[in-house]
């Protein structure tokens, strides 16, 4: 508790002096738009931000096909507005006033700005391919500390990761599944720490972290398509029959097929349901942060006693949003494991025959 107290004071020793200096640059600049940083800190983009200087960014590689053919270049020569020129063609980033704002696009010979086919390498599309990579190495720790010492409980952080795996498979997955949960245990706990693992790595505010991936509602969306497609492929004919035939009475379903017509579309909302709940809870979370941290340049504008003051205030409840939202990482991860496992589970729910009582 005492470390983590002198780590608190040290970062805020640090931060005064910045907020205040950066709300008299920017005061001399022009106001602080909000709504512009906050946006540009959730999304997307072709660099990975440099920690304490926002004018700097660390590279990725741009790939696009042009009207020429394809072209492979780094991010670094279109940042600042720059111009990457490659024979008769042209690509820059779309300006605030462009239709592609933030966004590759080719410049014609006419000037018009048309947008290139991009499989670039972004800060989202990088910070997905570590979070494989994270997932899959601790995962595989664990598999060979257990081909090592197949009777003996790991500890420190294996033992947590088992810890984790035991809970979710044993309190949701088996518990709901029942005799298919090891069918579909792979798929379900992947899913819940690759959720996790995300989750966590946008909280961090230096590189690999800071993305907001599950903040994402495109990354979302998938996640939550590919327990559309788990759900509906694996379903039984039982689950297929509740759907186009279900057990209420005729006039429901013929000749005007309501209860059908229902049953489809209870299909798409739960996909939906599943994308929103992730999104808008990490959304939300990460955006109240970078709130409360810009209240410090806000109030630096006005005087130095006020910016030390917001920087105090905004400090104290900026950590304690941080560490709710390491909670709110796991249970997010958690409530999407869940409800995946309950659609999994209705799909491939057996018939109940309901057997005649004799008469005594």
């Amino acid at each position: 508790m005492k470390r983590l107290f002198l780590i608190f004071a040290a970062l805020l020793a640090i931060a005064c002096p910045r907020a205040v200096a950066s709300g008299h640059d920017d005061a001399e600049q022009g106001p602080i738009n909000p709504k512009e940083i906050i946006f540009e800190h959730l999304g997307d983009g072709y660099g990975w931000e440099v920690p304490f200087d926002h004018h700097h960014r660390i590279p990725l590689p741009c790939i696009v096909w042009g009207s020429d053919g394809l072209h492979v270049f780094s991010s670094a020569r279109i940042t600042g507005g720059g111009v990457y020129r490659d024979g008769d063609v042209e690509f820059k980033l779309g300006g605030k006033d462009s239709e592609y704002h933030g966004k590759i696009v080719e410049i014609g010979p006419d000037g018009k700005e048309t947008r290139p086919f991009d499989l670039s390498v972004t800060k989202n599309v990088c910070a997905l391919f570590i979070s494989v990579v994270a997932v899959v190495a601790v995962l595989m720790a664990l598999v060979r500390y257990y081909r090592r010492h197949a009777y003996r409980a790991p500890r420190k952080g294996l033992g947590f990761v088992e810890l984790l795996i035991d809970f979710i498979y044993g309190s949701v997955i088996k518990s709901t599944l029942g005799k298919n949960a090891r069918r579909f245990a792979p798929y379900l706990l992947t899913v819940f720490f690759f959720i996790f693992a995300m989750n966590l790595f946008g909280l961090i505010v230096v590189f690999p972290g800071g993305a907001n991936l599950t903040g994402n509602i495109a990354i979302t969306l998938v996640l939550a398509l590919l327990t559309f497609l788990v759900t509906n492929i694996f379903g039984n004919r039982h689950y297929w029959k509740e759907i186009f035939w279900p057990d209420v009475p005729l006039w429901l379903k013929f000749p005007l097929p309501i209860m059908p017509m229902i049953e489809i579309f209870g299909m798409f909302t739960k996909p939906a349901a599943l994308t929103v709940r992730l999104f808008a809870n990490m959304m939300g979370g990460h955006m109240i942060v970078l709130v409360l941290t810009l209240l410090i340049f806000i109030f630096a504008a006005v005087s130095a006693v006020a910016g030390g003051v917001a920087t105090a205030v905004a400090m104290v409840f900026s950590v304690f949003m941080l560490l709710i939202d390491v909670l709110v990482s796991f249970i997010q991860a958690y409530v999407f494991t869940m409800l995946s496992t309950i659609f999994i589970s209705l799909a491939n729910e057996e018939p109940h025959h309901h057997e005649a009582k004799p008469v005594e």
